[in-house]
């Protein structure tokens, strides 16, 4: 069964400030774009791999991601993450709907061999597969400045990425979303969970090392990981 991870990296990276696409940046002395990539590309259960880049930066990603052998193409992507999925599953029309897909955000460098297995064990007898870990905080609803709910903390989890997918299913979730003049999203499961109710979402468990590299601050952790990562 074949099985292409999406390394979605086409945000620019605004709340960094930085000028430039964070997945550029370093940490550990390597790109984090290149971290992501390689995690896919080392995995055995990885056949290929597509990197979805902000537009105008393809070209550093293809030189960046030049050493991977599994990195199949470098799309463009779109000015929202519907719009950079869309543009990887314009990129995957030749697949089979029954192959599985994987969309991981770029801006995590350091996801593990560990989490991806999981994602793809829960493939084989599931359509779509999310990656969460518990919630420390308590989370609430928040209307006009009060509080409107407050679910109770067992009951949540973080989402992380990779998130999974039969290629056919968010082909389908995606043909619907797309055609919704109100469509907001934030990730891909998302996507089916609001186009495909029926389809059930398998969540297994994600990594607290599976940060997701949006501010400032989180350079710093990452710049902690990618060294005790060096020494294990």
């Amino acid at each position: 069964m074949r099985t292409v991870a999406v390394v979605l990296a086409g945000g620019v990276g605004q709340r960094m400030g930085a000028g430039r696409p964070k997945q550029l940046i370093e940490v550990g002395g390597r790109p984090i774009l290149a971290l992501a990539v390689e995690a896919f590309d080392a995995h055995p259960g990885i056949d290929a791999v597509v990197v979805v880049m902000a537009a105008g930066h393809v070209r550093a990603a293809a030189a960046l991601t030049a050493p991977y052998g599994k990195v199949a193409g470098i799309v463009a992507g779109g000015d929202t993450r519907t719009a950079s999925t869309a543009a990887a599953l314009a990129a995957l029309d030749g697949e089979p709907d029954d192959a599985r897909v994987l969309f991981h955000d770029a801006a995590r460098p350091f996801v593990d061999a560990a989490v991806i297995d999981r994602v793809l064990a829960a493939l084989d007898d599931a359509d779509a597969v999310a990656v969460g870990v518990p919630t420390p905080d308590t989370i609430v609803e928040v209307a006009d400045g009060v509080v409107a709910a407050m679910p109770a903390r067992h009951t949540l989890v973080r989402f992380q990425t990779p998130q999974g997918f039969r290629l056919g299913v968010i082909r389908a979730a995606y043909e619907r979303a797309l055609a919704d003049p109100e469509l907001v999203a934030t990730d891909d499961c998302g996507v089916v969970h609001r186009y495909l109710p029926d389809v059930p979402i398998r969540v297994v468990a994600g990594a607290e090392r599976n940060l997701k590299v949006t501010h400032p601050l989180d350079i710093v952790v990452a710049e902690h990981l990618a060294t005790e990562t060096e020494t294990v």
